[in-house]
């Protein structure tokens, strides 16, 4: 199967990724449960809260979950590779739980530097607990991570581990690079690339290429796996940054255009700045100044005018091609790399 088939045979594989993403967190969160409640007091209980498993007075909570789709990325990479057998089926959980809460250590960062109230629905956990209770308890289900994955008897680990600790520096150094962006006036489309590279393709990219570990792949097909994830995060990213303007806030859980409001240098917002349009200027001028009343939509329009949404879209689909070659070195056989290819195009055709 080459890469153009391989992306044309989209029939089915959103109900194949949904049960993959199923599967995954029915296997992930007994372990993911045991290492939050591993925690001191304070902090599991703003983890448990912000897992969406206890409510706000520590009572059981069943507020909806997250999708799961990079610790689905490590299970997903490891059978791809056919070297984890029914006995070892479980061998690449701890990687995947690892993931999971990595990502998770930058969800409780991210809503803190962005402001954000509301996550899946729900009062995010700063502010329900405050700042500092959610920055430190960010901080430990990162050192969880690692924890977890250096005690971690499995031979892979100590790669792993070194792996998860060089993608988090990166990923960091983008939302640095997010955060610097919205003081800037001028943003070029080529940085914006970069940072959602790091922001976002990084932690995908890590979670393909631990699999690949755990299954005992060599050098230049871990690699592969984490180009593969890289350019499927970027286009993850794109279709997240077009949501973050024209998303539902009935299933995004966050205010409608709220990432316009924030200013934020989104690649269809950047895409538009760059334009050279009359629709560009306009949507410069908008960000110049203070947004009220109707601001937000016209802002939005102003995006879908100077062609950001289309770019998105269309360099979304270029990314998910990459990704597909990618994954090609790594798997030849595509027939092999179903789950993969299955959460490669949820990610990339979701609305929400």
């Amino acid at each position: 199967m080459g890469a153009t088939e391989a992306i044309a045979t989209g029939e089915g594989q959103e109900a194949e990724a949904a049960a993959l993403l199923e599967r995954t967190r029915e296997t992930v969160d007994p372990e993911l449960r045991r290492a939050v409640g591993s925690l001191p007091g304070g902090m599991r209980r703003v983890a448990m809260y912000h897992f969406g498993w206890e409510h706000a007075d520590g009572t059981p909570a069943a507020a909806p979950a997250g999708k799961a789709i990079r610790p689905a990325l490590v299970l997903a990479a490891a059978r791809a590779l056919r070297r984890e057998d029914a006995a070892a089926g479980g061998a690449a959980v701890r990687a995947a739980v690892a993931v999971e809460l990595a990502h998770n250590f930058t969800l409780l960062h991210d809503d803190v530097i962005d402001k954000d109230v509301t996550r899946r629905g729900r009062a995010t956990a700063w502010t329900v607990f405050g700042i500092p209770d959610a920055v430190i308890t960010g901080d430990a289900v990162m050192a969880l991570a690692l924890k977890l994955l250096a005690q971690d008897p499995h031979p892979a680990s100590a790669a792993a581990s070194a792996r998860l600790a060089a993608c988090m520096v990166e990923l960091c150094a983008g939302q640095q690079a997010d955060c610097a962006f919205e003081q800037r006036r001028h943003v070029s489309l080529d940085e914006c690339l970069v940072m959602a590279t790091a922001k976002t393709g990084a932690l995908l990219g890590c979670a393909c290429a631990l699999g690949a570990l755990y299954a005992g792949a060599g050098p230049e097909e871990v690699d592969a796996m984490d180009a593969f994830g890289r350019e499927a995060g970027l286009a993850f990213q794109l279709i997240d940054d077009l949501i973050g303007i024209w998303g539902d806030p009935g299933h995004t859980g966050k205010p409608a255009g709220a990432d316009l409001l924030a200013r934020k240098k989104s690649l269809p917002v950047v895409a538009a700045l760059t334009s050279g349009t009359a629709a560009g200027e306009e949507l410069a001028a908008l960000y110049a100044g203070p947004m009220a009343g109707d601001d937000v939509q016209r802002a939005a329009d102003a995006v879908d005018r100077a062609g950001g949404r289309d770019w998105a879209q269309a360099h979304a689909a270029d990314r998910m091609g990459r990704a597909v070659q990618q994954l090609s070195r790594a798997v030849p056989d595509l027939g092999a790399a179903g789950g993969l290819l299955a959460l490669a195009e949820f990610v990339t055709r979701r609305t929400r």
